[in-house]
């Protein structure tokens, strides 16, 4: 019985691989990590102490580095325990839950005769390469040169053209015996009832050929060579083999280049693609067209748990990127997500590599945002939050945000992520508007904050984020958000240096998730192993001499904001001393409770028993017990009025 490539994908798809080979083999726990669906074991095909056979749920596939075995579920059941192939999807199917189809014959002549439109669709390739290297493509091979693509890329990937003719692929394929019905299932021409001779849908056309995931020729995309064309990009339409919104350009290609480079990047067309891979980055895809589907996130994660979505430098490419958060947002989970990166400002992957090379775009790639920053953006930018009413309203519109990721624990953290984000952002509007009725006329002439990258002020004196401000955190170069506990604690212990010997192994060994504080923590270490740790600008011209000042201005500025007064340099030192006690008190817990966190959850993905859930929603309810706690400290500490004691 031949079964359809859509059946044994959807079983393979919902039967991690590491279930099907970990009933014969013993995970080794040093290597494998779980959460990841990344296992190790000693190879069942061959006798070792070591573990070298290799599986990997994301990709379905396992390998032996050790005797070269390798293959999917199927192959893994047939070769060890010598089933046939029958028989290994039928274990499988039952694995799944998933019924075994019955045999249906006309579903068997339809797989026959979508395999025998590939061969078609592989003689109109190569009839349109041939015409490319002909006296009729000499406009495209132009077009091609002025787009910096090689002879070798061009070939790589199969460009071709289309001559100007309305019967020219017809009549070739034709006279290679191809029927008429055939050819217009497969979409290479215009026919219909009110058509009375059909015609070759591609005429003068730079022509795309579109692979399907085993590199099969499924469709085309054409680019017009005529500026008077209304279309310049041209799809095939719909058809057995091509589901526009199934599929992404370089699938096949970039999935090989996914295990060495570590992720995928999704851009917005074929010519992105093409002039990324010929600079060198061959792990890039692209949606046919249209914005990005469901489908095509899911082919994404299968290749990446984060890849990297990829928007062209303009309000398009903003909008684009903004519907791309809201499709994947529900589907979010630990290990799936995304991160996005947009081009400068009128630039698209193929003008930025043309113009500037490879590592530009490679510094695109790096400045790229996580999910979250995307979202905080939108929901900010070109706001005017001047009354409690707006402020509320942006606060429910973030709860509605988080409300539809359907996994509970990123969920939590997103809640948690939004309250702090929004907690600092009001908190430097209250600050300011504080600070200028004190000091009156001193601080006019201080200006917006926007040039310091902080929520400025329109004329009217309202609380605004311009599109432009906002758009620019995630093109420029940004440091993120400071945590404010883990900032409160590094600012603590510089304007108080007695905290330091106070506290001594505590501080020494802290464990900080920021790299910036981090790299302030070892300053201020340094600083206190060589003796200049004993006075408040000892310290603070240490972390200057570490080329530190700007990261210690921000962190100062974020304590400032969020009234964190105990830890300001004003604050007597009984006050810093008992706040920072809590503080510390807080971060251990916070961060003993997070690894606690990780290694349920990765306990419970490992073996989902009511047991591991059950620990898994205790921890959560510890760690939500100690955010409570922090809040309410710190709710003291802005309400009591206590900032002014120490001045």
């Amino acid at each position: 019985m031949r079964f359809s490539d859509s059946f044994l994908d959807e079983i393979r798809d919902r039967v991690p691989i590491s279930s099907v080979i970990g009933q014969r083999v013993t995970w080794d726990r040093k290597k494998t990590n779980a959460p990841r669906g990344d296992w190790w074991a000693c190879c069942p095909f061959h006798g070792e102490k070591t573990p070298s056979f290799h599986c990997e749920d994301r990709k379905g596939r396992y390998h032996c580095f050790g005797c070269g075995v390798s293959g999917d579920h199927f192959r893994f059941l047939t070769e060890l325990e010598g089933l046939s192939f029958p028989e290994a999807v039928e274990r499988v199917a039952a694995m799944a839950g998933v019924p075994m189809p019955t045999r249906d014959e006309r579903e068997e002549r339809r797989e026959q005769e979508r395999a025998s439109l590939t061969d078609v669709m592989e003689m109109a390739t190569r009839f349109f390469q041939d015409q490319l290297q002909s006296a009729a493509g000499a406009k495209a091979r132009a077009y091609l040169r002025e787009r910096g693509l090689s002879a070798a890329t061009q070939q790589a990937f199969r460009l071709g053209y289309a001559p100007d003719s309305r019967n020219a692929l017809k009549e070739f394929l034709a006279g290679k015996g191809v029927e008429k019905v055939q050819i217009e299932a497969c979409g290479l021409v215009v026919f219909g009832d009110d058509i009375p001779v059909s015609y070759d849908r591609f005429r003068d056309r730079v022509m795309f050929p579109i692979p399907d995931s085993r590199g099969r020729i499924i469709a085309f995309g054409g680019r017009a060579l005529s500026p008077d064309v209304s279309a310049k990009y041209l799809n095939s339409p719909e058809t057995e083999l091509f589901h526009k919104g199934n599929v992404l350009y370089n699938f096949a290609r970039a999935r090989k280049a996914v295990q060495k480079e570590g992720t995928v990047i999704a851009v917005e067309g074929y010519m992105d693609v093409i002039a990324l891979a010929q600079a060198g980055f061959d792990n890039v895809v692209a949606p046919l067209g249209t914005a990005l589907t469901e489908n095509q996130m899911e082919l994404l994660w299968r290749m990446a748990g984060e890849p990297v979505l990829c928007f062209d430098g303009d309000q398009a490419g903003l909008k684009a990127a903004w519907r791309a958060a809201d499709l994947i947002l529900p589907s979010i989970q630990p290990g799936r997500s995304a991160r996005f990166a947009l081009l400068p400002e009128g630039q698209d992957p193929d003008d930025l590599v043309r113009a500037a090379g490879a590592d530009a775009f490679g510094a695109v790639l790096k400045e790229a945002r996580p999910l979250a920053d995307l979202l905080w953006m939108r929901e900010t930018s070109g706001g005017v939050f001047d009354t409690p009413e707006r402020r509320a309203e942006l606060e429910k519109t973030l709860r509605d945000l988080t409300a539809r990721i359907r996994d509970e624990s990123v969920r939590y953290h997103y809640s948690q992520e939004m309250r702090e984000r929004v907690h600092a952002f009001f908190g430097a509007a209250r600050g300011r508007s504080q600070r200028q009725g004190e000091r009156g006329q001193g601080d006019r002439g201080r200006g917006n904050w926007g040039a310091s990258g902080r929520p400025g002020r329109d004329q009217g004196g309202r609380l605004a984020v311009s599109d432009s401000l906002a758009r620019s955190a995630m093109v420029k170069r940004t440091a993120g958000f400071l945590p404010l506990r883990e900032t409160v604690l590094i600012v603590a212990l510089c304007n108080h240096p007695p905290l330091i010997d106070e506290n001594f192994e505590a501080v020494e060994t802290l464990d900080l998730v920021h790299p910036d504080l981090r790299r302030l923590h070892a300053a201020l270490i340094d600083a206190l192993a060589h003796g200049v740790a004993h006075e408040r600008r000892a310290v603070v011209e240490a972390l200057e001499r570490a080329g530190l000042a700007e990261t210690w201005q921000r962190a100062l500025e974020l304590v400032r904001r969020a009234r964190q007064w105990p830890a300001l340099e004003d604050a007597a030192i009984e006050d810093a001393r008992d706040a920072f006690a809590q503080a510390l008190h807080l971060h251990r817990s916070a961060r003993t409770l997070h690894r606690e966190l990780k290694a349920a959850e990765a306990a419970l993905a490992a073996e989902p028993t009511d047991e591991n859930y059950r620990h898994l929603v205790e921890i959560q309810a510890q760690f939500r017990d100690v955010q409570a706690t922090e809040a309410l400290i710190e709710g003291f500490g802005v309400m009591s009025g206590r900032a002014r004691q120490g001045s």
